[in-house]
């Protein structure tokens, strides 16, 4: 699918959208304050790059996610593993897990802000949160979803069970986790941005907060922009590492070469 020509469709698209939101702004003579021009927030973005105000605050934003999305992933990873084998972490641990995700994180994050300040950990440990339950869902259904038989044959083979983990569980849940690290790295940029909305010194959500405050409408679409730009990079890491890491695996195969072929009759 990945074709000049697709490419060239997708950009035209997105330069199609954005003249007829230039042309309905101008022609109902919509306020700058209520929705701008997208030459408007063009322009905005400029000014921010030139002065390097939404440079700096990126990589901040930046890095409460990347650290933020590895400590929860690693959380779910290692709780995920525990309740998949473990009856008895499931029976006591695992409502405790669900009860604490299901308070929403909003509410968490005045708290957070409050036990960790306004610098760095507290984002990350918002990030971590969000990005946890969809990880140790995903890790506990993957684990569990191997073949009995299979298991049984590893039994009767005398494999020990850190032999069946390694050679057939975690293959097999491969996919599963996979699924779930591109969720928990759009959840973790969420993450981070609800927690620089509480309180931070620095940050995309912070910028955004303070042109809230100015009024300053345009410069917050750009602002969404590069929050969107990010989010899309991120999760292109997690496609790009999932397709070299399940190389393997069939479904993964069947979409390549479905998707070659697509390209080739165009």
């Amino acid at each position: 699918m990945k074709s000049p020509r697709n490419m060239a469709i997708r950009v035209l698209l997105l330069l199609l959208s954005l003249a007829l939101w230039e042309a309905a702004v101008r022609a109902f003579d919509v306020p700058a304050y209520i929705l701008p021009a997208p030459s408007r927030a063009i322009m905005a973005l400029y000014r921010g790059a030139v002065s390097g105000v939404y440079i700096d605050n990126f990589w901040v934003t930046l890095a409460e996610t990347l650290l933020g999305f590895v400590l929860g992933s690693l959380l779910a990873f290692v709780l995920g593993t525990a309740v998949a084998v473990s009856r008895a972490v499931e029976y006591f641990l695992y409502p405790y897990i669900v009860m604490f995700q299901s308070m929403p994180k909003v509410a968490l994050a005045p708290l957070i802000i409050v036990w960790f300040g306004l610098g760095l950990t507290s984002k990350v440990v918002s990030a971590a949160l969000v990005a946890f339950f969809p990880l140790l869902v995903n890790t506990i259904v993957g684990l569990r979803s191997a073949d009995e038989d299979h298991v049984d044959l590893m039994r009767s083979l005398a494999a020990t069970e850190s032999q069946i983990f390694w050679m057939l569980r975690l293959p097999t849940a491969l996919p599963f986790i996979m699924a779930g690290l591109e969720v928990a790295m759009v959840f973790s940029l969420i993450g981070a941005i609800v927690a620089e909305f509480v309180g931070a010194e620095s940050g995309l959500g912070m910028l955004i907060q303070s042109m809230n405050f100015s009024m300053d409408v345009a410069g917050q679409f750009a602002v969404l922009f590069i929050l969107a730009v990010m989010g899309l990079g991120l999760n292109g890491a997690i496609v790009w590492i999932r397709r070299r890491v399940l190389f393997w695996d069939p479904s993964q195969k069947s979409t390549e070469i479905g998707a070659s072929a697509k390209g080739g009759k165009l």
